[in-house]
Protein backbone atom coordinates (compact mmCIF):
# COMPACT_ATOMS: atom_id res chain seq x y z
CA UNK A 1 0.00 0.00 0.00
CA UNK A 2 1.24 3.45 -0.83
CA UNK A 3 2.58 5.50 2.04
CA UNK A 4 2.10 9.26 1.76
CA UNK A 5 4.43 11.69 3.41
CA UNK A 6 4.63 15.45 3.23
CA UNK A 7 7.71 17.29 4.43
CA UNK A 8 8.02 21.07 4.12
CA UNK A 9 7.22 22.12 0.58
CA UNK A 10 7.43 18.63 -0.94
CA UNK A 11 5.23 15.57 -0.99
CA UNK A 12 6.84 12.17 -1.57
CA UNK A 13 5.08 9.03 -2.75
CA UNK A 14 6.78 5.76 -1.98
CA UNK A 15 5.81 2.35 -3.29
CA UNK A 16 5.69 -0.81 -1.25
CA UNK A 17 9.23 -1.74 -2.28
CA UNK A 18 10.55 1.74 -1.63
CA UNK A 19 12.59 1.55 -4.85
CA UNK A 20 10.53 4.00 -6.85
CA UNK A 21 9.64 7.41 -5.55
CA UNK A 22 8.60 10.66 -7.08
CA UNK A 23 8.62 14.07 -5.60
CA UNK A 24 5.94 16.55 -6.54
CA UNK A 25 6.65 20.11 -5.58
CA UNK A 26 4.03 22.72 -4.81
CA UNK A 27 3.36 25.31 -7.43
CA UNK A 28 3.76 28.93 -6.49
CA UNK A 29 1.89 31.59 -8.42
CA UNK A 30 0.66 35.06 -7.62
CA UNK A 31 2.10 34.85 -4.10
CA UNK A 32 -0.38 32.11 -3.12
CA UNK A 33 0.41 28.50 -2.30
CA UNK A 34 -2.04 25.70 -3.06
CA UNK A 35 -1.94 22.00 -2.42
CA UNK A 36 -0.98 19.67 -5.25
CA UNK A 37 -3.32 16.91 -6.35
CA UNK A 38 -1.13 14.46 -4.48
CA UNK A 39 -1.63 16.34 -1.23
CA UNK A 40 -5.35 16.37 -1.93
CA UNK A 41 -5.21 12.60 -2.12
CA UNK A 42 -3.69 12.63 1.37
CA UNK A 43 -6.60 14.73 2.63
CA UNK A 44 -9.14 12.57 0.82
CA UNK A 45 -7.55 9.45 2.22
CA UNK A 46 -7.96 10.88 5.70
CA UNK A 47 -11.60 11.84 5.06
CA UNK A 48 -12.44 8.69 3.12
CA UNK A 49 -13.10 10.27 -0.28
CA UNK A 50 -10.79 9.90 -3.30
CA UNK A 51 -11.08 8.92 -6.94
CA UNK A 52 -9.26 9.48 -10.19
CA UNK A 53 -12.14 11.58 -11.47
CA UNK A 54 -11.92 13.90 -8.46
CA UNK A 55 -8.17 14.23 -8.96
CA UNK A 56 -8.67 15.17 -12.58
CA UNK A 57 -11.28 17.75 -11.55
CA UNK A 58 -8.92 19.19 -8.95
CA UNK A 59 -6.15 19.48 -11.53
CA UNK A 60 -8.47 21.27 -13.92
CA UNK A 61 -9.65 23.68 -11.23
CA UNK A 62 -6.06 24.43 -10.29
CA UNK A 63 -5.48 25.57 -13.88
CA UNK A 64 -8.22 28.15 -13.49
CA UNK A 65 -7.44 29.34 -9.97
CA UNK A 66 -3.64 29.56 -9.86
CA UNK A 67 -2.78 31.35 -13.11
CA UNK A 68 -0.93 34.67 -12.91
CA UNK A 69 -2.29 36.20 -16.11
CA UNK A 70 0.78 35.36 -18.23
CA UNK A 71 0.35 32.84 -21.05
CA UNK A 72 3.71 31.19 -20.49
CA UNK A 73 3.09 30.85 -16.79
CA UNK A 74 -0.37 29.39 -17.42
CA UNK A 75 1.07 26.94 -19.91
CA UNK A 76 3.75 25.95 -17.44
CA UNK A 77 1.15 25.45 -14.73
CA UNK A 78 -0.90 23.19 -16.99
CA UNK A 79 2.16 21.12 -17.80
CA UNK A 80 3.02 20.88 -14.12
CA UNK A 81 -0.57 19.85 -13.34
CA UNK A 82 -0.38 17.11 -15.94
CA UNK A 83 2.86 15.86 -14.45
CA UNK A 84 1.40 15.99 -10.95
CA UNK A 85 -1.69 14.08 -11.99
CA UNK A 86 0.39 11.50 -13.85
CA UNK A 87 2.43 10.88 -10.72
CA UNK A 88 -0.64 10.55 -8.56
CA UNK A 89 -2.49 8.40 -11.08
CA UNK A 90 0.54 6.14 -11.32
CA UNK A 91 0.83 5.71 -7.57
CA UNK A 92 -2.95 5.18 -6.94
CA UNK A 93 -2.38 1.44 -7.05
CA UNK A 94 -4.99 -1.33 -7.24
CA UNK A 95 -4.05 -2.30 -3.71
CA UNK A 96 -5.12 1.13 -2.39
CA UNK A 97 -8.05 0.54 0.04
CA UNK A 98 -11.40 1.72 -1.35
CA UNK A 99 -13.28 1.09 1.92
CA UNK A 100 -11.75 2.80 4.92
CA UNK A 101 -14.60 3.55 7.39
CA UNK A 102 -18.10 2.51 8.50
CA UNK A 103 -20.83 4.33 6.57
CA UNK A 104 -24.59 3.87 6.18
CA UNK A 105 -26.52 3.96 2.95
CA UNK A 106 -28.18 7.33 2.24
CA UNK A 107 -31.68 5.86 2.60
CA UNK A 108 -30.98 4.00 5.84
CA UNK A 109 -33.40 4.74 8.67
CA UNK A 110 -30.69 6.40 10.75
CA UNK A 111 -29.35 8.47 7.86
CA UNK A 112 -32.29 9.47 5.69
CA UNK A 113 -33.24 12.60 7.65
CA UNK A 114 -29.74 13.70 8.66
CA UNK A 115 -27.96 16.38 6.64
CA UNK A 116 -29.27 15.19 3.31
CA UNK A 117 -31.01 17.04 0.54
CA UNK A 118 -34.08 15.35 -0.91
CA UNK A 119 -34.62 18.01 -3.56
CA UNK A 120 -34.24 15.48 -6.38
CA UNK A 121 -36.86 13.15 -4.91
CA UNK A 122 -39.15 16.13 -4.32
CA UNK A 123 -38.78 17.14 -7.97
CA UNK A 124 -39.56 13.56 -8.98
CA UNK A 125 -42.74 13.62 -6.90
CA UNK A 126 -43.79 16.88 -8.56
CA UNK A 127 -43.16 15.47 -12.04
CA UNK A 128 -45.06 12.26 -11.26
CA UNK A 129 -47.89 14.22 -9.66
CA UNK A 130 -48.26 16.46 -12.70
CA UNK A 131 -48.10 13.51 -15.11
CA UNK A 132 -50.62 11.37 -13.21
CA UNK A 133 -53.09 14.20 -12.68
CA UNK A 134 -52.80 15.32 -16.29
CA UNK A 135 -53.80 11.83 -17.37
CA UNK A 136 -56.70 11.82 -14.89
CA UNK A 137 -57.92 15.19 -16.15
CA UNK A 138 -57.88 14.00 -19.76
CA UNK A 139 -59.60 10.75 -18.78
CA UNK A 140 -62.24 12.63 -16.79
CA UNK A 141 -62.99 15.01 -19.67
CA UNK A 142 -63.24 12.10 -22.12
CA UNK A 143 -65.58 10.19 -19.82
CA UNK A 144 -67.86 12.93 -18.43
CA UNK A 145 -67.26 15.94 -20.65
CA UNK A 146 -67.39 19.50 -19.30
CA UNK A 147 -69.46 19.30 -16.10
CA UNK A 148 -68.91 22.72 -14.58
CA UNK A 149 -72.24 24.32 -13.71
CA UNK A 150 -73.28 27.13 -11.42
CA UNK A 151 -76.26 25.40 -9.82
CA UNK A 152 -74.22 24.08 -6.91
CA UNK A 153 -72.63 27.43 -6.13
CA UNK A 154 -75.50 29.75 -7.00
CA UNK A 155 -79.05 28.57 -7.43
CA UNK A 156 -81.42 30.06 -9.97
CA UNK A 157 -82.75 32.29 -7.21
CA UNK A 158 -79.33 33.45 -5.99
CA UNK A 159 -79.89 36.99 -7.20
CA UNK A 160 -83.09 37.08 -5.19
CA UNK A 161 -81.33 35.91 -2.00
CA UNK A 162 -81.73 39.44 -0.73
CA UNK A 163 -82.57 38.39 2.87
CA UNK A 164 -79.07 36.94 3.27
CA UNK A 165 -77.48 39.99 1.67
CA UNK A 166 -79.45 42.36 3.88
CA UNK A 167 -78.59 40.27 6.92
CA UNK A 168 -74.90 40.52 6.03
CA UNK A 169 -75.18 44.31 5.85
CA UNK A 170 -77.12 44.64 9.09
CA UNK A 171 -74.47 42.63 10.96
CA UNK A 172 -72.38 45.80 10.84
CA UNK A 173 -74.78 47.35 13.35
CA UNK A 174 -73.68 45.00 16.13
CA UNK A 175 -70.13 46.43 16.39
CA UNK A 176 -71.71 49.89 16.64
CA UNK A 177 -73.89 48.65 19.50
CA UNK A 178 -70.83 47.22 21.28
CA UNK A 179 -69.04 50.54 20.82
CA UNK A 180 -71.94 52.43 22.42
CA UNK A 181 -71.90 50.05 25.39
CA UNK A 182 -68.15 50.51 25.85
CA UNK A 183 -68.47 54.28 25.57
CA UNK A 184 -71.09 54.30 28.30
CA UNK A 185 -68.89 52.05 30.43
CA UNK A 186 -65.89 54.32 29.91
CA UNK A 187 -67.81 57.30 31.30
CA UNK A 188 -69.27 55.07 34.05
CA UNK A 189 -72.87 55.71 33.05
CA UNK A 190 -73.76 52.03 33.50
CA UNK A 191 -72.44 49.52 36.06
CA UNK A 192 -70.19 46.63 35.14
CA UNK A 193 -72.84 43.86 35.43
CA UNK A 194 -75.05 45.73 32.97
CA UNK A 195 -72.12 46.05 30.57
CA UNK A 196 -71.55 42.29 30.67
CA UNK A 197 -75.24 41.53 30.12
CA UNK A 198 -75.48 43.93 27.18
CA UNK A 199 -72.42 42.40 25.53
CA UNK A 200 -73.90 38.91 25.96
CA UNK A 201 -77.14 40.05 24.32
CA UNK A 202 -75.33 41.76 21.43
CA UNK A 203 -72.99 38.87 20.67
CA UNK A 204 -75.73 36.24 20.96
CA UNK A 205 -78.04 38.18 18.66
CA UNK A 206 -75.26 38.66 16.10
CA UNK A 207 -75.06 34.86 15.79
CA UNK A 208 -78.71 33.83 16.15
CA UNK A 209 -80.03 36.43 13.70
CA UNK A 210 -78.16 35.01 10.63
CA UNK A 211 -79.14 31.46 11.61
CA UNK A 212 -82.80 32.48 11.67
CA UNK A 213 -82.54 34.22 8.27
CA UNK A 214 -80.82 31.25 6.59
CA UNK A 215 -83.28 28.70 7.96
CA UNK A 216 -86.22 30.83 6.84
CA UNK A 217 -84.98 31.12 3.24
CA UNK A 218 -84.16 28.47 0.65
CA UNK A 219 -80.86 29.99 -0.36
CA UNK A 220 -77.88 28.60 -2.24
CA UNK A 221 -75.39 26.58 -0.23
CA UNK A 222 -72.47 28.92 -0.89
CA UNK A 223 -74.50 31.98 0.11
CA UNK A 224 -75.45 30.36 3.40
CA UNK A 225 -71.89 29.27 4.17
CA UNK A 226 -70.55 32.75 3.40
CA UNK A 227 -73.08 34.41 5.70
CA UNK A 228 -72.43 31.93 8.53
CA UNK A 229 -68.67 32.38 8.30
CA UNK A 230 -69.09 36.15 8.36
CA UNK A 231 -71.45 35.92 11.35
CA UNK A 232 -69.02 33.67 13.26
CA UNK A 233 -66.16 36.09 12.60
CA UNK A 234 -68.26 39.02 13.83
CA UNK A 235 -69.19 37.05 16.97
CA UNK A 236 -65.57 36.16 17.74
CA UNK A 237 -64.43 39.75 17.21
CA UNK A 238 -67.18 41.21 19.39
CA UNK A 239 -66.42 38.76 22.20
CA UNK A 240 -62.76 39.74 22.04
CA UNK A 241 -63.67 43.44 21.98
CA UNK A 242 -65.88 43.22 25.05
CA UNK A 243 -63.59 40.84 26.96
CA UNK A 244 -60.46 42.91 26.31
CA UNK A 245 -62.07 46.17 27.38
CA UNK A 246 -63.47 44.46 30.47
CA UNK A 247 -59.95 43.38 31.40
CA UNK A 248 -58.56 46.87 30.72
CA UNK A 249 -61.15 48.38 33.05
CA UNK A 250 -60.23 45.86 35.73
CA UNK A 251 -56.55 46.73 35.34
CA UNK A 252 -57.36 50.44 35.56
CA UNK A 253 -59.17 49.92 38.86
CA UNK A 254 -56.29 47.88 40.28
CA UNK A 255 -53.69 50.45 39.08
CA UNK A 256 -51.62 47.70 37.46
CA UNK A 257 -49.38 48.49 34.53
CA UNK A 258 -50.69 47.27 31.21
CA UNK A 259 -48.03 45.91 28.87
CA UNK A 260 -48.19 46.57 25.15
CA UNK A 261 -50.33 49.70 25.25
CA UNK A 262 -49.29 52.67 23.10
CA UNK A 263 -47.74 55.62 24.91
CA UNK A 264 -50.49 57.96 23.68
CA UNK A 265 -53.14 56.37 25.89
CA UNK A 266 -54.06 57.90 29.21
CA UNK A 267 -52.42 56.39 32.27
CA UNK A 268 -55.47 57.20 34.41
CA UNK A 269 -57.71 55.19 32.12
CA UNK A 270 -55.48 52.83 30.13
CA UNK A 271 -57.75 52.30 27.16
CA UNK A 272 -59.41 54.53 24.65
CA UNK A 273 -62.84 53.63 23.27
CA UNK A 274 -62.45 54.83 19.72
CA UNK A 275 -64.72 54.07 16.78
CA UNK A 276 -61.69 54.31 14.52
CA UNK A 277 -59.85 51.59 16.45
CA UNK A 278 -62.95 49.39 16.43
CA UNK A 279 -63.43 49.85 12.67
CA UNK A 280 -59.81 48.90 12.01
CA UNK A 281 -60.16 45.83 14.23
CA UNK A 282 -63.32 44.68 12.45
CA UNK A 283 -61.50 44.85 9.10
CA UNK A 284 -58.11 43.54 10.24
CA UNK A 285 -57.18 39.85 9.70
CA UNK A 286 -57.26 39.06 13.41
CA UNK A 287 -59.81 37.95 15.97
CA UNK A 288 -58.06 39.43 19.02
CA UNK A 289 -58.72 43.06 19.86
CA UNK A 290 -56.01 45.37 21.16
CA UNK A 291 -55.70 49.17 21.12
CA UNK A 292 -52.91 49.12 18.52
CA UNK A 293 -51.23 46.69 16.15
CA UNK A 294 -47.82 46.49 14.48
CA UNK A 295 -48.03 48.28 11.13
CA UNK A 296 -45.97 48.11 7.96
CA UNK A 297 -44.68 51.38 6.45
CA UNK A 298 -46.44 51.18 3.06
CA UNK A 299 -48.65 49.16 0.71
CA UNK A 300 -47.02 47.16 -2.09
CA UNK A 301 -49.53 47.62 -4.89
CA UNK A 302 -47.74 45.36 -7.38
CA UNK A 303 -47.52 42.58 -4.81
CA UNK A 304 -51.23 42.90 -4.04
CA UNK A 305 -52.08 42.62 -7.75
CA UNK A 306 -50.00 39.46 -8.16
CA UNK A 307 -51.61 37.87 -5.12
CA UNK A 308 -55.08 38.71 -6.42
CA UNK A 309 -54.32 37.04 -9.74
CA UNK A 310 -53.04 33.96 -7.91
CA UNK A 311 -56.17 33.94 -5.74
CA UNK A 312 -58.41 33.97 -8.81
CA UNK A 313 -56.44 31.12 -10.41
CA UNK A 314 -56.58 28.87 -7.35
CA UNK A 315 -60.25 29.64 -6.74
CA UNK A 316 -61.01 28.55 -10.29
CA UNK A 317 -58.94 25.41 -9.73
CA UNK A 318 -61.03 24.57 -6.66
CA UNK A 319 -64.24 25.00 -8.65
CA UNK A 320 -62.90 22.79 -11.43
CA UNK A 321 -61.97 19.97 -9.03
CA UNK A 322 -65.31 20.14 -7.23
CA UNK A 323 -67.44 20.10 -10.37
CA UNK A 324 -65.37 17.65 -12.43
CA UNK A 325 -64.32 15.17 -9.75
CA UNK A 326 -66.05 15.50 -6.40
CA UNK A 327 -69.61 15.95 -7.67
CA UNK A 328 -69.56 12.86 -9.97
CA UNK A 329 -68.07 10.73 -7.19
CA UNK A 330 -70.62 11.69 -4.55
CA UNK A 331 -73.53 11.52 -7.00
CA UNK A 332 -72.59 7.94 -7.90
CA UNK A 333 -72.19 6.88 -4.27
CA UNK A 334 -74.42 5.50 -1.56
CA UNK A 335 -74.87 6.57 2.02
CA UNK A 336 -71.64 5.37 3.71
CA UNK A 337 -73.51 4.10 6.78
CA UNK A 338 -76.35 2.34 4.93
CA UNK A 339 -74.79 0.66 1.88
CA UNK A 340 -72.18 -2.01 1.30
CA UNK A 341 -69.09 -1.59 3.49
CA UNK A 342 -66.50 -2.34 0.79
CA UNK A 343 -68.28 -0.04 -1.65
CA UNK A 344 -68.32 2.73 0.96
CA UNK A 345 -64.58 2.30 1.58
CA UNK A 346 -63.92 2.47 -2.16
CA UNK A 347 -65.94 5.69 -2.48
CA UNK A 348 -64.18 7.28 0.49
CA UNK A 349 -60.74 6.41 -0.89
CA UNK A 350 -61.65 7.64 -4.37
CA UNK A 351 -62.99 10.89 -2.94
CA UNK A 352 -60.01 11.45 -0.65
CA UNK A 353 -57.56 12.63 -3.34
CA UNK A 354 -59.69 15.38 -4.97
CA UNK A 355 -60.97 16.37 -1.54
CA UNK A 356 -57.37 16.75 -0.37
CA UNK A 357 -56.58 18.98 -3.35
CA UNK A 358 -59.58 21.20 -2.60
CA UNK A 359 -58.67 21.40 1.08
CA UNK A 360 -55.07 22.40 0.32
CA UNK A 361 -56.23 24.97 -2.25
CA UNK A 362 -58.70 26.36 0.27
CA UNK A 363 -55.96 26.69 2.87
CA UNK A 364 -53.65 28.43 0.41
CA UNK A 365 -56.36 30.76 -0.90
CA UNK A 366 -57.72 31.85 2.46
CA UNK A 367 -54.93 31.65 5.01
CA UNK A 368 -52.07 32.67 2.74
CA UNK A 369 -53.43 34.70 -0.16
CA UNK A 370 -56.57 36.41 1.13
CA UNK A 371 -55.39 37.16 4.67
CA UNK A 372 -52.06 38.47 3.38
CA UNK A 373 -53.83 40.65 0.80
CA UNK A 374 -56.08 42.06 3.51
CA UNK A 375 -53.11 42.59 5.82
CA UNK A 376 -51.18 44.39 3.08
CA UNK A 377 -54.07 46.74 2.29
CA UNK A 378 -54.48 47.56 6.00
CA UNK A 379 -50.70 47.57 6.63
CA UNK A 380 -51.25 44.92 9.31
CA UNK A 381 -47.82 43.78 10.43
CA UNK A 382 -48.32 40.46 12.26
CA UNK A 383 -48.97 37.99 9.43
CA UNK A 384 -48.43 34.71 11.24
CA UNK A 385 -51.76 33.29 10.10
CA UNK A 386 -50.50 29.70 10.18
CA UNK A 387 -47.42 27.70 11.07
CA UNK A 388 -45.98 24.48 9.67
CA UNK A 389 -49.04 22.37 10.50
CA UNK A 390 -48.07 19.87 7.78
CA UNK A 391 -45.22 18.73 10.07
CA UNK A 392 -47.54 18.19 13.05
CA UNK A 393 -46.50 15.16 15.09
CA UNK A 394 -49.78 14.99 17.04
CA UNK A 395 -53.37 16.09 16.52
CA UNK A 396 -52.95 18.55 19.38
CA UNK A 397 -50.00 20.15 17.59
CA UNK A 398 -51.98 20.39 14.36
CA UNK A 399 -54.75 22.41 16.00
CA UNK A 400 -52.15 24.75 17.49
CA UNK A 401 -50.50 25.37 14.11
CA UNK A 402 -53.31 25.21 11.56
CA UNK A 403 -55.38 28.35 12.24
CA UNK A 404 -53.42 30.90 14.24
CA UNK A 405 -56.12 33.63 14.46
CA UNK A 406 -58.60 31.17 16.00
CA UNK A 407 -55.90 29.53 18.13
CA UNK A 408 -54.87 32.89 19.60
CA UNK A 409 -58.51 33.73 20.29
CA UNK A 410 -59.07 30.38 21.99
CA UNK A 411 -56.12 30.61 24.36
CA UNK A 412 -56.72 34.31 25.08
CA UNK A 413 -60.48 34.35 25.66
CA UNK A 414 -61.36 30.75 26.50
CA UNK A 415 -58.54 28.43 27.55
CA UNK A 416 -56.60 30.63 29.99
CA UNK A 417 -59.74 32.24 31.48
CA UNK A 418 -60.89 28.70 32.32
CA UNK A 419 -57.48 27.97 33.87
CA UNK A 420 -57.60 31.19 35.91
CA UNK A 421 -61.03 30.20 37.26
CA UNK A 422 -59.65 26.91 38.56
CA UNK A 423 -60.55 24.52 35.74
CA UNK A 424 -58.05 21.69 35.08
CA UNK A 425 -56.14 21.81 31.82
CA UNK A 426 -58.01 18.79 30.49
CA UNK A 427 -61.38 20.43 31.16
CA UNK A 428 -60.23 23.70 29.56
CA UNK A 429 -59.07 21.77 26.49
CA UNK A 430 -62.39 19.93 26.30
CA UNK A 431 -64.31 23.24 26.49
CA UNK A 432 -62.18 24.64 23.65
CA UNK A 433 -62.99 21.61 21.48
CA UNK A 434 -66.69 21.91 22.35
CA UNK A 435 -66.80 25.52 21.17
CA UNK A 436 -64.86 24.64 18.01
CA UNK A 437 -67.17 21.70 17.29
CA UNK A 438 -70.25 23.87 17.77
CA UNK A 439 -69.07 26.49 15.27
CA UNK A 440 -68.05 23.85 12.72
CA UNK A 441 -71.52 22.35 12.97
CA UNK A 442 -73.22 25.73 12.58
CA UNK A 443 -71.18 26.69 9.52
CA UNK A 444 -72.11 23.46 7.71
CA UNK A 445 -75.44 22.30 9.12
CA UNK A 446 -77.28 25.63 8.96
CA UNK A 447 -76.67 26.27 5.21
CA UNK A 448 -77.62 22.62 4.53
CA UNK A 449 -80.71 22.87 6.79
CA UNK A 450 -79.58 19.58 8.36
CA UNK A 451 -78.71 18.98 12.00
CA UNK A 452 -77.22 15.49 12.12
CA UNK A 453 -74.19 16.66 14.16
CA UNK A 454 -71.69 15.02 11.80
CA UNK A 455 -69.27 17.97 11.96
CA UNK A 456 -69.73 18.23 15.73
CA UNK A 457 -68.94 14.54 16.20
CA UNK A 458 -65.97 14.79 13.84
CA UNK A 459 -64.39 17.60 15.87
CA UNK A 460 -65.10 15.95 19.22
CA UNK A 461 -63.44 12.77 17.96
CA UNK A 462 -60.23 14.79 17.93
CA UNK A 463 -60.10 14.63 21.74
CA UNK A 464 -59.30 10.88 21.95
CA UNK A 465 -57.02 11.29 18.92
CA UNK A 466 -55.08 13.92 20.86
CA UNK A 467 -54.51 11.41 23.65
CA UNK A 468 -53.61 8.59 21.25
CA UNK A 469 -51.14 10.59 19.15
CA UNK A 470 -49.53 12.10 22.26
CA UNK A 471 -49.06 8.60 23.67
CA UNK A 472 -47.57 7.29 20.42
CA UNK A 473 -45.26 10.27 20.13
CA UNK A 474 -43.97 9.77 23.67
CA UNK A 475 -43.62 6.01 23.21
CA UNK A 476 -41.88 5.84 19.83
CA UNK A 477 -40.19 9.26 19.85
CA UNK A 478 -40.75 9.45 16.12
CA UNK A 479 -42.35 12.26 14.21
CA UNK A 480 -43.41 9.91 11.42
CA UNK A 481 -46.01 7.92 13.38
CA UNK A 482 -48.11 10.83 14.60
CA UNK A 483 -47.73 12.71 11.32
CA UNK A 484 -48.98 9.74 9.29
CA UNK A 485 -51.95 9.28 11.62
CA UNK A 486 -52.77 12.97 11.26
CA UNK A 487 -52.74 12.84 7.45
CA UNK A 488 -54.76 9.62 7.33
CA UNK A 489 -57.45 10.73 9.78
CA UNK A 490 -57.94 14.19 8.30
CA UNK A 491 -57.47 13.67 4.58
CA UNK A 492 -58.12 10.00 3.82
CA UNK A 493 -60.91 9.17 6.25
CA UNK A 494 -62.46 12.12 8.08
CA UNK A 495 -63.18 14.78 5.47
CA UNK A 496 -64.35 12.47 2.63
CA UNK A 497 -66.66 10.69 5.08
CA UNK A 498 -68.21 13.99 6.21
CA UNK A 499 -68.72 15.06 2.58
CA UNK A 500 -70.60 11.84 1.77
CA UNK A 501 -72.69 11.99 4.93
CA UNK A 502 -73.82 15.58 4.43
CA UNK A 503 -74.43 15.09 0.70
CA UNK A 504 -76.74 12.11 1.10
CA UNK A 505 -78.58 13.66 4.03
CA UNK A 506 -79.05 16.83 1.97
CA UNK A 507 -80.38 14.84 -0.99
CA UNK A 508 -82.75 12.96 1.29
CA UNK A 509 -84.08 16.24 2.69
CA UNK A 510 -84.66 17.64 -0.81
CA UNK A 511 -86.55 14.50 -1.84
CA UNK A 512 -88.80 14.75 1.20
CA UNK A 513 -89.53 18.44 0.68
CA UNK A 514 -90.38 17.90 -2.99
Amino acid sequence: MAIYQSVGATATVQGDSGANSSTVRRRRGGGATSATPLEKVELDAFEGESSSEELAKDSSSDDNNNGNGVDDASKGNRQQNAADFSAVNFDYRPSFPAHRRIRDSPLSSGNIFKQQSHAGLFNLCIVVLVAVNSRLIIENLMKYGWLIKTDFWFSSTSLSDWPLFMCCLTLLLFPVASFIVEKLAQHKYIPEPVVVILHIIITSTSLLYPIFVILRSDSAFLSGVTLMLFACIVWLKLVSYGHTNYDLRALAKSNEKVEGLPSTLSMDYPYDVSIRRLAYFMLAPTLCYQPSYPRTPSIRKGWVFRQLVTLIIFTGLMGFIIEQYINPIVQNSQHPLKGNLLYAIERVLKLSVPNLYVWLCMFYCFFHLWLNILAELLRFGDREFYKDWWNAKTVDEYWRLWNMPVHKWMIRHLYFPCIRHGAPKGVALLIAFLVSALFHELCIAVPCHIFKLWAFIGIMMQVPLVLITNYLQNKFRSSMVGNMIFWFIFCILGQPMCVLLYYHDLMSRKVKTE
